[in-house]
């Protein structure tokens, strides 16, 4: 995997929403916060473009995207928020010159599209929080994601269990949102998963949604070709009036029970206040 090039004080940092639309109230925090941090924000008014539910029609939101994945003088890019929509314009971006001079890609949830994307690509991305959230954010959500991305070693204060039961996986890490990730299966661009540990989280989901997106997964093989398995926030479920019956870590660990897999439940990661970095396509183990 390719490692793109660690900021330094001055880099810029372009902000994007290639999804749901924003206001410019919504990362007026995050924009001053990246400025204290030594870092120079990048955008334009095209950021609070309008569509519908989205920061404009696919057409505009593609070419912003593509314009600061093209931009030599921008060294990340940080997407704003989440939602609906990056699927939407994937299949219209060229990363030809992209792969010229990698930069490093931030966001979760939906942003789980350019995740899968830059693995394919073979480039590391980072799974780390985003503005609109930085105001919520703990002290760790923001040390993790510009600590990575300065190239310091992530540190992660965990319990012990956990540390014992990750240093047992061994791969590059892959995955995100569970829900995005069900979206693209079968494509190509789902995440190469032999011999990966998978990183799992969603929001907002139903139980029994949860488990007919795990029996896909189940039915795909995917828990018969991982090495480990990580889960973040599963935040928000849902359930019926007539109970599922499981919650959504039961719902999984009934898929890989047999499997043999080391997993952690819990991790602080995703659609949660505490989200923390995860460097995605980085091997863990040796």
């Amino acid at each position: 995997m390719i490692t793109p090039s660690s900021l330094s004080s001055g880099s810029k940092i372009a902000l994007v929403a290639p999804a749901r639309k924003v206001a410019e109230d919504d990362i007026a925090f995050a924009v001053e916060y990246i400025r204290q941090r030594g870092f120079v924000p990048i955008y334009d008014e095209r950021l609070f473009l309008s569509y519908n539910q989205f920061a404009g029609n696919d057409e505009q939101r593609a070419s912003v995207l593509q314009h600061y994945l093209d931009a030599d003088d921008i060294d990340a890019i940080m997407c704003v928020r989440g939602g609906y929509g990056t699927v939407r314009i994937i299949d219209r971006l060229d990363f030809d010159k992209f792969l010229q001079k990698p930069k490093w890609i931030v966001g979760y949830s939906d942003v789980t599209v350019l995740h899968a994307k830059m693995q394919s690509l073979g480039i590391e991305s980072l799974h780390a929080t985003m503005p609109i959230n930085f105001q919520d954010n703990s002290k760790q959500a923001l040390d993790t994601l510009f600590d990575a991305l300065c190239g310091k070693e992530i540190k992660y204060d965990l319990p012990q269990q956990t540390l014992d039961i990750l240093s047992k996986m061994k791969g590059e890490v892959v995955g995100g949102n569970i829900s995005v990730l069900y979206s693209l299966l079968g494509s190509d661009i789902f995440p190469d998963v032999e011999g990966k540990v998978l990183f799992l989280e969603d929001l907002d989901e139903y139980l029994y949604h949860i488990d007919r997106m795990m029996m896909a997964f189940q039915r795909a093989g995917i828990f018969d070709k991982i090495g480990g398995l990580i889960i973040g926030g599963l935040t928000k479920m849902h359930d019926n009036a007539i109970p599922f019956g499981m919650t959504a870590e039961e719902i999984i660990s009934e898929k890989t029970k047999d499997k043999n897999i080391p997993t952690v439940f819990n991790f602080p990661a995703g659609h949660i206040n505490d989200n923390r970095a995860i460097i995605l396509g980085r091997r863990v183990g040796n």
